[in-house]
């Protein structure tokens, strides 16, 4: 008892001194968990840091990192790195480092590096893989009128935890960069914990699909998204859940709510009805 009660001070005496260093950047989420806002050049990361009861004396805080522009390989570095300073650091409070190191990574970080999205051209037993270009992201920042019709659904909540689907029609890889650019100027959507995105557009021209997805820290839960538009048949369809994370662990239950939260939009949207109908017309010939 006595050692989680130092714990605690000292859990409150690194609050203090983040708060009072990043200042603007830094939003206490509860008394033991907190997200500090990295911004660099090739863009911002999200750090949301929960300090569990045995931190620093005999265990490291647990986080999650917002970073859609990273590629999943730099995700892995970065992660690696953390991980390294804690273990150089046993028993002490490391969240200040982390945060530095991120900020260094991202400064360090090449150019050639900045497209944090790969895409996968599948059909007829055939992959190409496709990047979606950054230059692209900046001109519809400043461009909206590039940006296809985005809808969005209502929120799911359990437990604080708050989950939102958005749902939009894209015929290419541009278009779904816009998309996400667009959602990502409502600083609501920006600050989530996640925004878990899939797309499935078909290209007439090469008669072949152009699918890919993206976890953005929640694993796993970009590839269930794009089975789930797999299953409806959905056709140049975009479908992104913002979750924001309420600081208590929901389990597998975090799955469901992310489908249903999609499910919901795309069912807003006519998707899942388009389909319905499509198998109503099939069964009438």
């Amino acid at each position: 008892m006595e050692e989680n009660e130092e714990n605690f001070r000292r859990q409150q005496e690194e609050i203090e001194a983040l708060s009072s260093i990043y200042e603007d950047c830094f939003v206490l989420d509860s008394e033991t968990s907190f997200t500090i806002l990295i911004k660099e050049n090739c863009g911002e990361v999200l750090l949301t840091v929960s300090l569990p009861p045995d931190y620093p004396s005999g265990a490291p805080p647990t986080y999650q990192k917002s970073a859609p522009f990273l590629r999943g390989r730099e995700k892995e570095v970065l992660c690696d790195l953390l991980d390294d300073i804690y273990v150089d650091n046993l028993g002490e409070c490391v969240v200040f480092h982390w945060v530095e190191q991120i900020r260094t990574y991202l400064q360090e970080r090449k150019d050639d590096s900045t497209d944090g999205y790969s895409s996968e051209l599948v059909g007829n037993k055939e992959t190409v893989d496709t990047c979606l270009d950054e230059d692209l992201l900046a001109t519809a920042l400043h461009n909206s009128s590039l940006c296809p019709k985005i809808i969005t659904g209502g929120t799911i909540e359990d437990r604080k935890s708050v989950f939102q689907g958005h749902t939009a029609t894209v015929k290419s890889a541009d278009d779904v960069k816009a998309v996400v650019a667009k959602l990502y100027e409502n600083k609501k959507i920006a600050h989530a914990t996640h925004n878990i995105f899939a797309f499935r557009i078909f290209c007439d021209d090469k008669q072949a699909w152009l699918c890919d997805c993206e976890d953005d820290g929640e694993d796993a839960a970009g590839g269930r998204l794009l089975h789930l538009l797999e299953i409806l048949d959905a056709v140049d369809t975009l479908v992104v859940v913002s979750r924001w994370y309420g600081g208590t662990h929901l389990g597998p239950d975090r799955f469901k709510h992310i489908n249903n939260a999609a499910r919901q939009v795309l069912e807003i949207a006519g998707v899942i009805v388009q389909k319905d109908e499509k198998g109503k017309k099939k069964k009438g010939k």
